[in-house]
Protein backbone atom coordinates (compact mmCIF):
# COMPACT_ATOMS: atom_id res chain seq x y z
CA UNK A 1 0.00 0.00 0.00
CA UNK A 2 1.08 3.57 -0.58
CA UNK A 3 2.56 5.25 2.48
CA UNK A 4 0.81 8.30 3.82
CA UNK A 5 1.07 10.19 7.08
CA UNK A 6 -1.42 9.69 9.85
CA UNK A 7 -4.00 12.52 9.56
CA UNK A 8 -3.90 13.18 13.29
CA UNK A 9 -0.23 13.02 14.20
CA UNK A 10 1.93 12.92 11.09
CA UNK A 11 3.22 9.45 12.07
CA UNK A 12 2.88 6.48 9.77
CA UNK A 13 0.40 3.66 10.30
CA UNK A 14 2.50 0.49 10.11
CA UNK A 15 -0.32 -1.44 8.43
CA UNK A 16 -0.61 1.11 5.63
CA UNK A 17 2.98 0.46 4.55
CA UNK A 18 3.32 -3.14 5.68
CA UNK A 19 5.02 -4.22 2.46
CA UNK A 20 7.95 -1.97 3.39
CA UNK A 21 8.55 -3.59 6.79
CA UNK A 22 11.16 -6.24 7.48
CA UNK A 23 10.43 -9.81 8.56
CA UNK A 24 10.62 -9.36 12.36
CA UNK A 25 8.35 -6.30 12.24
CA UNK A 26 5.70 -8.13 10.20
CA UNK A 27 5.99 -11.19 12.43
CA UNK A 28 5.38 -8.98 15.48
CA UNK A 29 2.24 -7.55 13.87
CA UNK A 30 1.04 -11.06 13.02
CA UNK A 31 1.53 -12.04 16.65
CA UNK A 32 -0.64 -9.11 17.77
CA UNK A 33 -3.33 -10.11 15.28
CA UNK A 34 -3.27 -13.62 16.72
CA UNK A 35 -3.60 -12.28 20.27
CA UNK A 36 -6.63 -10.25 19.20
CA UNK A 37 -8.16 -13.18 17.30
CA UNK A 38 -7.87 -15.44 20.34
CA UNK A 39 -9.33 -12.93 22.81
CA UNK A 40 -12.80 -14.10 24.01
CA UNK A 41 -14.29 -10.61 23.81
CA UNK A 42 -13.02 -10.19 20.26
CA UNK A 43 -14.49 -13.59 19.32
CA UNK A 44 -17.83 -12.39 20.66
CA UNK A 45 -17.59 -9.25 18.55
CA UNK A 46 -16.84 -11.31 15.43
CA UNK A 47 -19.88 -13.48 16.12
CA UNK A 48 -22.02 -10.34 16.43
CA UNK A 49 -20.99 -8.42 13.34
CA UNK A 50 -20.47 -11.37 11.01
CA UNK A 51 -24.04 -12.50 11.73
CA UNK A 52 -25.47 -9.27 10.29
CA UNK A 53 -25.57 -10.18 6.55
CA UNK A 54 -27.93 -12.91 5.31
CA UNK A 55 -26.19 -14.84 2.55
CA UNK A 56 -28.16 -16.92 0.06
CA UNK A 57 -27.00 -20.48 -0.63
CA UNK A 58 -23.88 -20.59 -2.78
CA UNK A 59 -22.61 -17.13 -1.90
CA UNK A 60 -18.98 -16.16 -2.51
CA UNK A 61 -17.65 -13.63 0.01
CA UNK A 62 -14.45 -11.56 -0.12
CA UNK A 63 -12.63 -10.24 2.92
CA UNK A 64 -10.46 -7.24 2.08
CA UNK A 65 -7.50 -7.00 4.44
CA UNK A 66 -7.65 -10.61 5.59
CA UNK A 67 -4.49 -10.53 7.71
CA UNK A 68 -3.67 -13.93 9.17
CA UNK A 69 -6.98 -15.39 8.06
CA UNK A 70 -9.09 -15.78 11.21
CA UNK A 71 -12.04 -13.70 9.98
CA UNK A 72 -12.01 -15.23 6.49
CA UNK A 73 -12.14 -18.69 8.07
CA UNK A 74 -15.13 -17.70 10.17
CA UNK A 75 -16.88 -16.20 7.13
CA UNK A 76 -16.41 -19.53 5.33
CA UNK A 77 -18.51 -21.23 8.00
CA UNK A 78 -21.46 -18.83 7.85
CA UNK A 79 -24.84 -20.09 6.59
CA UNK A 80 -25.16 -19.72 2.82
CA UNK A 81 -21.44 -19.13 2.18
CA UNK A 82 -20.04 -21.59 -0.36
CA UNK A 83 -16.61 -19.96 -0.66
CA UNK A 84 -14.66 -17.30 1.20
CA UNK A 85 -11.68 -15.46 -0.29
CA UNK A 86 -9.16 -13.28 1.54
CA UNK A 87 -6.91 -10.62 0.07
CA UNK A 88 -4.13 -8.72 1.85
CA UNK A 89 -1.14 -6.62 0.72
CA UNK A 90 1.28 -8.57 2.91
CA UNK A 91 2.78 -11.72 1.35
CA UNK A 92 3.79 -12.80 4.86
CA UNK A 93 0.19 -12.63 6.09
CA UNK A 94 -1.12 -14.39 2.98
CA UNK A 95 1.38 -17.24 3.32
CA UNK A 96 0.57 -17.59 7.01
CA UNK A 97 -3.20 -17.63 6.37
CA UNK A 98 -2.88 -20.10 3.49
CA UNK A 99 -0.85 -22.43 5.68
CA UNK A 100 -3.40 -22.31 8.47
CA UNK A 101 -6.47 -22.61 6.26
CA UNK A 102 -5.39 -24.56 3.14
CA UNK A 103 -9.01 -25.12 2.12
CA UNK A 104 -9.49 -21.37 1.60
CA UNK A 105 -8.18 -19.01 -1.06
CA UNK A 106 -5.90 -16.12 -0.09
CA UNK A 107 -4.30 -13.66 -2.50
CA UNK A 108 -1.79 -10.83 -2.26
CA UNK A 109 -3.30 -7.55 -3.40
CA UNK A 110 -4.24 -3.96 -2.64
CA UNK A 111 -7.84 -3.29 -1.67
CA UNK A 112 -7.78 -0.17 -3.85
CA UNK A 113 -6.98 -2.18 -7.00
CA UNK A 114 -8.64 -5.57 -6.64
CA UNK A 115 -7.54 -8.29 -9.09
CA UNK A 116 -11.08 -9.56 -9.62
CA UNK A 117 -13.71 -9.25 -12.34
CA UNK A 118 -16.71 -6.96 -12.02
CA UNK A 119 -19.64 -8.32 -10.02
CA UNK A 120 -17.79 -11.46 -8.94
CA UNK A 121 -18.76 -11.56 -5.23
CA UNK A 122 -22.03 -11.78 -3.32
CA UNK A 123 -20.62 -10.21 -0.18
CA UNK A 124 -17.62 -8.12 0.89
CA UNK A 125 -16.24 -7.66 4.39
CA UNK A 126 -13.80 -5.08 5.75
CA UNK A 127 -12.90 -6.13 9.30
CA UNK A 128 -10.71 -3.54 11.12
CA UNK A 129 -9.21 -2.75 7.73
CA UNK A 130 -10.65 0.50 6.37
CA UNK A 131 -9.05 2.62 9.11
CA UNK A 132 -5.63 1.53 7.81
CA UNK A 133 -6.19 2.32 4.12
CA UNK A 134 -5.06 5.70 2.77
CA UNK A 135 -7.73 6.98 0.38
CA UNK A 136 -10.42 4.56 1.62
CA UNK A 137 -12.86 5.87 -0.97
CA UNK A 138 -10.83 3.99 -3.59
CA UNK A 139 -11.22 0.74 -1.66
CA UNK A 140 -14.97 1.30 -1.39
CA UNK A 141 -15.19 2.04 -5.12
CA UNK A 142 -13.39 -1.23 -5.85
CA UNK A 143 -15.70 -3.07 -3.46
CA UNK A 144 -18.67 -1.63 -5.33
CA UNK A 145 -17.21 -2.73 -8.66
CA UNK A 146 -16.62 -6.38 -7.72
CA UNK A 147 -19.88 -6.81 -5.80
CA UNK A 148 -22.95 -8.29 -7.42
CA UNK A 149 -26.01 -6.00 -7.62
CA UNK A 150 -27.96 -6.61 -4.43
CA UNK A 151 -24.83 -7.88 -2.68
CA UNK A 152 -23.90 -6.89 0.86
CA UNK A 153 -21.03 -4.80 2.18
CA UNK A 154 -20.13 -5.28 5.85
CA UNK A 155 -17.66 -2.92 7.53
CA UNK A 156 -16.48 -3.42 11.10
CA UNK A 157 -13.92 -1.09 12.59
CA UNK A 158 -12.89 0.77 15.70
CA UNK A 159 -13.69 4.30 16.68
CA UNK A 160 -10.08 4.51 17.73
CA UNK A 161 -10.27 8.09 18.92
CA UNK A 162 -12.03 6.64 21.99
CA UNK A 163 -9.53 3.92 22.96
CA UNK A 164 -8.85 4.19 26.68
CA UNK A 165 -7.12 2.49 29.58
CA UNK A 166 -7.33 5.52 31.88
CA UNK A 167 -8.64 4.99 35.40
CA UNK A 168 -8.15 8.61 36.53
CA UNK A 169 -7.32 12.03 35.07
CA UNK A 170 -3.82 12.31 33.61
CA UNK A 171 -3.30 8.56 33.73
CA UNK A 172 0.16 7.95 32.17
CA UNK A 173 -0.98 4.64 30.65
CA UNK A 174 -3.39 6.59 28.45
CA UNK A 175 -0.40 8.28 26.85
CA UNK A 176 0.83 4.82 25.89
CA UNK A 177 -2.35 3.75 24.11
CA UNK A 178 -2.59 7.15 22.41
CA UNK A 179 0.89 6.54 21.04
CA UNK A 180 -0.16 3.07 19.89
CA UNK A 181 -3.15 4.45 17.99
CA UNK A 182 -0.86 7.02 16.37
CA UNK A 183 1.46 4.24 15.23
CA UNK A 184 -1.09 1.64 14.15
CA UNK A 185 -4.13 3.53 12.81
CA UNK A 186 -4.12 5.74 9.72
CA UNK A 187 -7.51 7.35 10.42
CA UNK A 188 -8.90 6.89 13.96
CA UNK A 189 -11.98 8.97 13.07
CA UNK A 190 -13.16 7.05 10.01
CA UNK A 191 -16.21 5.43 11.62
CA UNK A 192 -17.67 8.88 12.28
CA UNK A 193 -17.97 9.57 8.54
CA UNK A 194 -18.45 6.03 7.31
CA UNK A 195 -22.07 6.56 6.24
CA UNK A 196 -21.02 9.42 3.98
CA UNK A 197 -18.15 7.42 2.46
CA UNK A 198 -20.35 4.40 1.77
CA UNK A 199 -23.11 6.50 0.22
CA UNK A 200 -20.63 8.38 -1.96
CA UNK A 201 -19.38 5.02 -3.28
CA UNK A 202 -22.91 4.16 -4.45
CA UNK A 203 -24.03 1.85 -1.67
CA UNK A 204 -27.31 1.99 0.23
CA UNK A 205 -26.14 2.15 3.86
CA UNK A 206 -28.09 0.49 6.64
CA UNK A 207 -27.86 1.01 10.38
CA UNK A 208 -24.62 1.61 12.23
CA UNK A 209 -24.46 -0.83 15.15
CA UNK A 210 -22.36 -0.17 18.23
CA UNK A 211 -20.06 -2.82 19.69
CA UNK A 212 -17.77 -2.57 22.69
CA UNK A 213 -14.59 -4.37 23.73
CA UNK A 214 -13.78 -4.29 27.45
CA UNK A 215 -10.83 -5.84 29.27
CA UNK A 216 -10.69 -5.95 33.06
CA UNK A 217 -9.25 -8.77 35.17
CA UNK A 218 -7.38 -10.72 32.49
CA UNK A 219 -6.30 -8.21 29.84
CA UNK A 220 -4.43 -9.50 26.82
CA UNK A 221 -4.86 -7.39 23.71
CA UNK A 222 -5.03 -4.04 25.48
CA UNK A 223 -2.12 -4.91 27.72
CA UNK A 224 -0.16 -5.38 24.49
CA UNK A 225 -1.36 -1.96 23.28
CA UNK A 226 0.12 -0.33 26.39
CA UNK A 227 3.44 -2.07 25.77
CA UNK A 228 3.52 -1.06 22.09
CA UNK A 229 2.90 2.58 23.00
CA UNK A 230 5.51 2.59 25.77
CA UNK A 231 8.09 1.22 23.32
CA UNK A 232 7.08 3.75 20.66
CA UNK A 233 7.49 6.64 23.09
CA UNK A 234 10.91 5.35 24.12
CA UNK A 235 12.00 4.85 20.51
CA UNK A 236 10.97 8.43 19.73
CA UNK A 237 13.01 9.73 22.67
CA UNK A 238 9.92 11.07 24.42
CA UNK A 239 10.59 8.94 27.49
CA UNK A 240 13.53 6.83 28.62
CA UNK A 241 13.70 3.05 28.34
CA UNK A 242 13.52 2.92 32.15
CA UNK A 243 10.27 4.91 32.13
CA UNK A 244 8.85 2.72 29.37
CA UNK A 245 9.51 -0.41 31.43
CA UNK A 246 7.94 1.27 34.48
CA UNK A 247 4.79 1.96 32.45
CA UNK A 248 4.64 -1.63 31.22
CA UNK A 249 5.15 -2.81 34.80
CA UNK A 250 2.32 -0.57 36.01
CA UNK A 251 -0.02 -2.08 33.42
CA UNK A 252 0.98 -5.61 34.45
CA UNK A 253 0.51 -4.74 38.12
CA UNK A 254 -2.97 -3.37 37.46
CA UNK A 255 -3.84 -6.58 35.66
CA UNK A 256 -2.48 -8.73 38.50
CA UNK A 257 -4.34 -6.78 41.18
CA UNK A 258 -7.67 -6.36 39.39
CA UNK A 259 -7.24 -2.63 38.71
CA UNK A 260 -6.92 -2.74 34.93
CA UNK A 261 -9.54 -1.19 32.67
CA UNK A 262 -9.49 -1.03 28.91
CA UNK A 263 -12.16 -0.17 26.37
CA UNK A 264 -12.41 0.18 22.59
CA UNK A 265 -15.63 1.34 20.93
CA UNK A 266 -16.28 -0.56 17.69
CA UNK A 267 -19.08 -0.20 15.17
CA UNK A 268 -20.38 -2.15 12.19
CA UNK A 269 -22.21 -0.92 9.12
CA UNK A 270 -24.16 -3.19 6.77
CA UNK A 271 -24.76 -1.71 3.32
CA UNK A 272 -26.04 -3.03 0.02
CA UNK A 273 -25.25 -2.44 -3.63
CA UNK A 274 -28.44 -1.34 -5.38
CA UNK A 275 -30.02 -4.06 -7.48
CA UNK A 276 -29.85 -1.73 -10.46
CA UNK A 277 -26.04 -1.97 -10.43
CA UNK A 278 -23.81 1.05 -10.89
CA UNK A 279 -24.98 4.57 -10.11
Amino acid sequence: MTTMTNPRTGSRDMYSHITELDGPEVAAIAERLDIRAADPSQRRLRDEYLARPSYTAGSVVLEIGSGTGAVTAQIAGLPGVARAVGIDPSPYFVDLAAGRYPELRFEVGDGRALPFEDESFDGIVFATTLCHIPRPEQALAEAFRVLEPGGSLLIFDGDYATVTVAVAPNDPLQTCVDATVDQLVHDPWIMRRLGQLVSAAGFEPGELHSHGHVELDSPTYMLALVAIGADALADAGTISAVTAEALRAEARDRAATGRFFGHIAYASLLARKPSGGSV
